[in-house]
């Protein structure tokens, strides 16, 4: 008997989304195939068939797709605001919601499994280091100043501050520490941006 065919990628897709599911928890080391397994309720042999590669393929995979989805959340909160400061408090209010949300459980998968790396796990370094660059295109892109590299660096502190407020948050189990950032980060805004 044969499988449907939409049913195939979507028992991929539950893969994908149970690692992702598990980085942003509790970081590479959390995000075992036994884990992946029991979180999207695939058959254990399907991981190897959709992941001929292993742990290092599915937590590749994930991390792409994780990278589109938060590049298309961030372009989001800071479309149709006007200034460089309302620019910023949207984007850290969204992070504040997506965290309390998240019952303060969830990190950024990209700088949990950052935090897991070792000198045999490179490919995975690359990959992490090309997801933040997407977050910072994407940030800078809403501060169209004329000195490019101010513009980059300022998108880097908005990101610091952004990976920062995470571990703030899982910690103090609240969203001020995203609201927090942001109100500082939305005054230092007008200034960068004269």
């Amino acid at each position: 008997m044969s499988t449907p065919a939409r049913t195939v990628p979507a028992a991929r897709e539950r893969m994908i989304d149970a690692t992702i599911t598990l980085l942003r928890r509790s970081g590479l080391s959390g995000a075992g195939i036994n884990e992946i397994v029991r979180e999207s309720g695939a058959p254990k042999g399907s991981v190897y068939h959709f992941f001929p590669d292993g742990k290092q393929q599915i937590v590749t995979e994930a991390l792409g797709a994780y990278s589109r989805r938060v590049v298309a959340f961030i372009d989001a909160a800071m479309r149709g605001r006007r200034t460089p400061g309302t620019k910023v408090e949207a984007l850290f209010d969204a992070f504040a919601k997506r965290v309390e949300q998240g019952g303060f459980l969830h990190s950024c998968p990209a700088a949990t499994v950052c935090l897991d790396l070792d000198a045999g796990l490179e490919p995975l370094r690359v990959v992490v280091a090309e997801a933040l660059h997407d977050y910072l295109d994407v940030i800078e892109k809403h501060f169209p100043l004329r000195d490019r590299r101010r513009a980059r660096s300022f998108a880097g502190l908005l990101l610091t501050a952004i990976e920062g407020a995470y571990i703030r948050s899982r910690a103090e189990r609240s969203g001020k520490p995203f609201r927090e950032a942001g109100a500082w980060l939305a005054a230092l805004a007008g200034r960068v941006s004269r």
